[in-house]
């Protein structure tokens, strides 16, 4: 048996079945670049397995060491409140480490990219073109400033401007809405106008996203199981598992 942790990768979970298929080919894409780690997938909510089904089973095969993965741009409330509840309720004889949230990285940066010049982009495009950084949406002050910081930092590699944007309905006073990041940039005088959903999966935020690009004259896809975002997983898993795991909540 392997003595390296086991890497238990938390999604939210969604009524969408594409939001499970997305997970699942994500995993398989990190499975496939790490043969030697054991990679499983629990479920917040909505869809199975559930991730203290996944931490009990493992518990019952003599599994000591997981490094617990939320499958998360922002360190939000999931990331803060729900996952460390579920940890603290695993079994006791897991060692577990809760890794960071994905984002940000320079590879997220790199997915985004790809999938513009996926859906119609050039690296010609960059300086004509603004962007609409389009996430989800938090209500959670640090989330709301790394995605106002990756906003910045990804305008100056190029863009003609990048505005970020809010889909869920709860967004604060001062985020737009992807509409309206559009209708900005175009009165801003770029040439075009390219959205980008910073978010892992499809689901009912994401089809918001979607609607609100109906002006834009590109819209990429979600990241999903971008390769870039695969060696994320992955090098939040490495950084998790050093030094020696620590119980959760010792």
């Amino acid at each position: 048996m392997s003595m390296k942790p086991v890497l238990l990768v938390i999604a939210h979970g969604s009524r969408d079945p594409r939001h499970a298929a997305t997970v699942h080919a994500l995993v398989r894409r990190v499975r496939s670049l790490r043969p030697d780690v054991r990679v499983e997938t629990g479920f917040l909510d909505f869809n199975i397995p559930s991730v203290q089904g996944v931490l009990e089973s493992l518990a019952a095969e003599g599994v000591r060491d997981v490094v617990a993965l939320p499958l998360l741009l922002t360190r939000a409330f999931h990331a803060k409140a729900d996952i460390p509840a579920v940890l603290r309720a695993a079994p006791p004889q897991l060692r577990i480490r809760q890794a960071e949230v994905l984002g940000p990285s320079p590879l997220l940066l790199a997915a985004l990219e790809r999938r513009l010049y996926e859906a119609g982009l050039t690296p010609a495009d960059k300086s004509s073109t603004g962007v609409v950084l389009a996430s989800a949406g938090s209500t959670d002050p640090e989330a709301i400033a790394v995605i106002a910081e990756i906003a910045r930092e990804w305008r100056h590699t190029g863009w003609c401007a990048v505005r970020p944007a809010f889909a869920s309905a709860g967004s604060p006073a001062g985020f737009p809405r992807t509409e309206d990041a559009v209708r900005e940039l175009r009165e801003l005088g770029c040439e075009r106008v390219a959205v980008a959903p910073y978010v892992l999966a499809p689901g009912f935020l994401p089809d918001r996203i979607a609607r609100g690009a109906a002006d834009a004259d590109v819209l990429a896809d979600v990241l999903g199981a971008a390769p870039e975002v695969a060696r994320v997983l992955l090098d939040r898993y490495d950084a998790a598992g050093l030094p020696v795991l620590a119980a959760v909540g010792a």
